[in-house]
């Protein structure tokens, strides 16, 4: 049995952990891997790279991936020049002549939900897939973690605390706008790790009068500064998304920012107190997986291979409480994960007076 592994969507940490698992337990077994290079485009144009032993030695610890990737050339919507002009053509038929040529068995696609669609689409027309969920946003359905987003929510906690310093030395409102697409999980998570004192959510439209209110009611309190997390994907009451944005071949060709200086201009016109923003950016994507993350995707990779040499194809491997089990591709792509209005942690953060703007 051959095995091709690519890397799909936005970078995150853990990506190598994961590639250097399918390596390694493959190796153990007696099988081959080929690497697919820069995603989808790689599968498309037939660009493979052998993986061995000493292609992943030393890597776990590295961000990014060693194979590349792309969150664009989706296969089935290819950006073709024809004539002279940019087209989307279906191309999944060269993905799939590419890797017979090569004798590959089995496609393990390591993605979001973006690139777990495309393999979702490419198993219906008959290839064998392995999915592995990977995003720093969390938002994957029919698993209870992916792996990068423990690693930027420490990334995100740890730009707090130092916000936190200069917040209360200046008396500002200090704002920090993290990614998470349209889920809140990064924001969540890391401004109760950081102590915000206002978090926004997509989940959650938020009322501007309210979010200064909070404030304002802090500042009598003599608190003379304040903490706020807003996730990229949050939006007023009544208002829409900012998106920055939109990218062309990619699955969601919307490219959301600015909500932090919408937010931060807002209030303080509203507040009447000096107002900063930091955007985190992709500093959330980079850098080395902690030991959460470095653990869940190498049990990722295993679980993949095991997978493959038990014959159970068109699965994506998932935590479920302490397991690792097989869920049905579609499932984990029918819809997005959004922080639920009962989750533990939310009820949690209003339980501490957190101010989540409704």
């Amino acid at each position: 049995m051959k095995l091709a592994v690519l890397t799909g969507g936005g970078d995150c940490p853990g990506l190598n952990a994961v590639i250097r698992a399918v390596v390694k337990s493959a190796h153990q077994s007696g099988l081959e891997v080929l690497g697919i290079k820069d995603g989808f485009r790689g599968a498309v144009e037939g660009d493979f790279m052998p993986l061995t032993l000493n292609d992943v030695s030393g890597i776990l610890p590295r961000g990014g991936t060693i194979l590349g990737t792309t969150n664009r050339d989706n296969p089935f919507a290819y950006e073709t020049k024809l004539d002279g002009k940019l087209k989307s053509i279906d191309r999944s038929d060269d993905v799939l002549r590419n890797l017979k040529e090569r004798g590959v068995d089995v496609l393990v696609a390591i993605g979001g939900d973006g690139s777990l669609n495309i393999a979702l689409k490419l198993a219906d027309k008959g290839l064998s897939v392995i999915g592995i969920p990977k995003t720093i946003d969390n938002d994957l359905m029919a698993t209870d973690q992916t792996f990068g987003f423990q690693t930027a929510v420490e990334t995100a906690k740890e730009a707090l605390d130092r916000l936190h310093t200069t917040g209360e030395s200046h008396h500002r409102i200090m704002v920090l706008e993290v990614m998470g697409r349209y889920a809140g999980w990064i924001a969540l998570y890391a401004g109760v790790a950081g102590g915000a004192d206002v978090i926004l959510i997509p989940e959650i439209p938020y009322n501007l009068n309210r979010v200064a209110q909070s404030i304002q009611r802090r500042a009598k309190q003599g608190k003379k500064f304040s903490i706020i997390v807003v996730a990229e994907g949050a939006k007023p009451l009544g208002g829409e998304m900012v998106v920055d944005r939109l990218v062309s071949g990619r699955f969601d060709p919307i490219k959301l920012g600015g909500i932090g200086a919408k937010l931060g201009h807002d209030l303080e016109e509203h507040s009447g107190i000096e107002t900063r923003v930091t955007v985190l950016g992709y500093l959330q994507r980079g850098g080395s997986p902690n030991a959460f993350d470095r653990v869940l995707s190498t049990r990722y990779g295993v679980a993949a291979v095991d997978a493959a040499l038990e014959k159970e194809f068109g699965i994506m491997v998932a935590l479920r409480g302490r397991d690792i089990v097989r869920v049905p591709l579609h499932e984990a792509v029918d819809k997005l994960k959004l922080v639920p209005l009962i989750d533990p942690l939310l009820i949690a953060a209003r339980a501490l007076g957190i101010e989540m703007g409704d």
